[in-house]
């Protein structure tokens, strides 16, 4: 299918900080200063740890040091799907973490009641929708994976709705679709920059401090503090949270764990009601399908679909750079996955076109750690479903500061093996490169030949390894 057409106008711009209410951009670090914790990092992660080391001592001096501007990577273009699952889905969890699992979906439920609790507090208007999600089964081996994660659902104390093929076309109504698992609690849709903006404006009505355009270059020991360099100024800390997410993290330990990948993603036009009508989607559901490499996708709050996901693209070194973020060959691939998946809105015509970069690790979940003794903590690796999971991550670097310190005591959060246990590292270059290569080639054979998983997949399997979308 040619969909020249259909992408011919679409701005290759992130259609959420495209908007006029995008807030201008902050100061830039200048001079020497000093504070109790510093936060590197302007995204959800470091957002949410400033704010909640405000909730939790207001006599904090706390200091956020943003590379760019608040939101504007991941935490700014990604799909808003915010969900109470912290292990990038259940069956990652239950497959990693099996003693652990009932804890970590408590946490996550009470974590995605206290986002939305905080939007409610600071009156941060996010666009909060609590759907839920329908994951969809376009192939017949997608359908055990389906029962199989519902069995685990109702064992955890979950009650998702398992939909067969005239069911889950009467929710969102697709030819593909053979079956689907209807989620109608665990995951809210947002929009993402808004709630970066907006958790950036509580946190300057807590006292917080924030300096964009400030690329932290250095890191190191000075006296009893850690001092940070920039460009122009340097802060001096009594503790650091890192929270760059796919950025080169500043400790070299954390290096081999996490690896920068390029996802992309399409934005239409707004559906007329004949078009919305023909789809259905009623209930505004956000939805995922069950491939190795899977799209997700939604509406907005003005009948527009958000169509992402399917491809995950390593470059060699971890290269970054904003030319990246554009991917023809990307951006065709998912229009055509996108009428595909529905036929009847041929003619659709996309508006916004866009690629990032985040961050992610062989468990696809976050992992955790601390380093200088005690003084500096970090979370990355959360794969692309942060949205929720780094309120989580603050409040487990949070502790782990205070840990460190000797102000605190392990919590149920720190006594976690998904907090204790470090993802299998990536290989050193070339080897990386080569293995996420050939990893990527392997996922796509998979999804062709009915899921079975070959060799090199089931090697990855058996250490608790893999790459995926």
């Amino acid at each position: 299918m040619d969909v020249t057409r259909a992408l011919a106008d679409a701005e290759p711009t992130p259609f959420w900080t495209a908007g006029a209410a995008r807030p201008d951009p902050g100061q830039p670090l200048t001079g020497r200063r000093v504070c109790d914790l510093a936060v590197v990092g302007g995204g959800y992660g470091g957002l949410w740890t400033a704010l909640r080391a405000k909730e939790r001592d207001p006599s904090l001096d706390v200091v956020v040091l943003e590379a760019g501007r608040v939101g504007s990577a991941a935490s700014g273009r990604n799909g808003g799907f915010c969900s109470a699952s912290l292990t990038h889905g259940l069956l990652n969890g239950v497959g990693r973490w099996p003693d652990d699992m009932h804890t970590l979906e408590r946490l996550g439920w009470e974590n995605l009641r206290a986002i939305a609790g905080t939007l409610t507090r600071y009156g941060i208007d996010a666009e909060w929708d609590q759907v839920g999600q329908l994951t969809v089964a376009a192939e017949e081996w997608q359908i055990p994976l389906l029962e199989e994660e519902a069995e685990h659902a109702f064992e955890l104390g979950w009650e998702p709705m398992l939909l067969g093929r005239d069911g889950v076309r009467a929710e969102v109504d697709s030819p593909t679709y053979l079956a689907g698992l209807w989620d109608r609690h665990s995951v809210a849709l947002l929009h993402p920059a808004k709630l970066a903006w907006g958790l950036a404006d509580a946190c300057r009505a807590l006292g917080v401090r924030i300096f964009e355009n400030t690329r932290v270059t250095g890191l190191r020991r000075d006296g009893g503090r850690l001092r940070l360099d920039g460009r122009h100024g340097a802060l001096g800390a009594h503790r650091v949270a890192l929270a760059t997410g796919a950025f080169p993290p500043l400790l070299r330990r954390m290096r081999g764990f996490v690896v920068p990948v390029y996802e992309y993603a399409l934005v239409t036009e707004p559906l007329s009601r004949e078009r919305r009508d023909a789809v259905g989607w009623r209930r505004r559901q956000g939805v995922g399908d069950s491939g190795n490499r899977y799209h997700y996708y939604r509406l907005t709050s003005d009948d527009r679909i958000v169509w992402g996901g399917y491809d995950a693209v390593y470059h060699f070194g971890g290269r970054i750079g904003a030319g990246l973020e554009r991917r023809p060959a990307a951006f065709a691939s998912l229009a055509r996955n996108f009428f595909a998946t529905f036929p009847q809105l041929d003619g659709v015509r996309f508006a916004h076109a866009w690629g990032g970069v985040v961050d992610t690790c062989t468990r696809f979940c976050a992992f955790f750690g601390t380093a200088h003794d005690g003084a500096l903590a970090y979370a990355a690796g959360h794969t692309g479903l942060g949205v929720g999971a780094t309120r989580f991550g603050a409040d487990v670097m949070l502790d782990l500061l205070s840990v460190g310190l000797g102000s605190g005591e392990e919590t149920e959060r720190t006594r976690l093996a998904m907090v204790r246990d470090k993802p299998v590292p990536f290989p050193p270059e070339p080897l990386r490169y080569g293995a996420i290569a050939l990893t990527r080639r392997a996922l796509a054979r998979a999804d062709r030949d009915g899921g079975r998983r070959g060799p090199w997949l089931r090697a990855l399997d058996r250490i608790g390894a893999g790459f995926g979308s």
